[in-house]
């Protein structure tokens, strides 16, 4: 059993009023569950977001915290990212798909849902530099996987959708499986950002504290969601468990640095910034993931 006797200091509900952007996807959902459902209930301001705007959100300063896609820490200046924390895939994620209806090598144009900019250019990253397909024409599209398949080669699809794409007769990619492929690492998808200036005390042991309520309620969270996307429990529950982890220790972060690196290589982003973690004792972080 892991110690978190941490958890049990009662965070003064003054202090937890941050506005906090949250993705409203189901792999987010063990990260939130603390205050979604659990112990810390309405001690946030919860803003629900696909990724891309909770960067946009925390950008703006309509947010002081945001599950923001990692490429987003480049592009916004003066982010800070809770240690320890991540939404990352070690082989395959299984909700991170590049979905074509045709072979690869004959692949020419290709949607991308504009929920995520880090999925985009992580395929653009697999497509141009591991594969060479400099030819191929990305274009940006609303989140309708039936529409970008009929218009389009093939299509970027992400988030719960993609949990439903079938894999015959469509050609299917998991992107985390494939950058795994070519660079032996995870694949981190997205960090919990502190926007500059914000300072969280003790409420930054929340974000901790819901993790691991999260974690331990990976059973209820696949019960409860299966109903909601229409799969199995058991489907549900695998993802969550096997595709995806919540860590983000060292080989996610040489994972996500050379992902940074590759990047600018390609002009998706200026010459790397290093990341700056906001200041968290390790008492507060708790136990890591790995004691589940």
């Amino acid at each position: 059993m892991c110690e978190n006797s941490w958890l049990e200091r009662a965070v003064p509900p003054a202090v937890m009023k941050f506005r906090v952007s949250f993705i409203n996807f189901l792999n987010s959902v063990p990260l939130g569950w603390g205050f979604l459902q659990g112990s810390y209930r309405d001690t946030f301001q919860l803003l629900f977001d696909v990724p891309s705007e909770c960067a946009r959100h925390l950008e703006s300063g309509q947010a002081d915290v945001g599950l923001i896609p990692v490429i987003e820490y480049q592009r916004i200046g003066g982010l800070r990212v809770l240690p320890e924390i991540s939404i990352s895939s070690k082989r395959e994620v299984r909700s991170v798909l590049f979905v074509c209806s045709k072979p690869l090598l004959e692949v020419r144009r290709v949607a991308v849902d504009t929920s995520s900019r880090t999925s985009a250019a992580l395929l653009e990253i697999i497509l141009r530099t591991f594969y060479r397909r400099d030819e191929i024409v990305f274009e940006p599209h609303r989140p309708e996987p039936a529409e970008m398949l009929e218009k389009y080669d093939a299509a970027l699809i992400i988030g719960n959708p993609a949990l439903r794409v079938p894999n015959r007769p469509l050609h299917v990619v998991d992107l985390a499986a494939e950058w795994n492929r070519f660079t032996g690492l995870p694949f981190v998808f997205a960090v919990w950002a502190v926007r500059a200036g914000v300072e969280l005390g003790e409420a930054a042991s929340v974000f901790y504290a819901s993790r691991r309520e999260g974690l331990e309620q990976l059973d209820g969270i696949a019960r409860s969601y299966s109903e909601r996307l229409g799969l199995p429990r058991e489907e549900v529950e695998v993802y969550l468990r096997e595709h995806l982890d919540y860590g983000l220790d060292g080989e996610n972060l040489r994972g996500l640095e050379t992902f940074f690196q590759l990047a600018g290589e390609l002009g998706l982003i200026e010459a790397p910034r290093p990341l700056r973690f906001y200041p968290v004792p390790a008492g507060v972080r708790g136990s890591s993931p790995e004691c589940r």
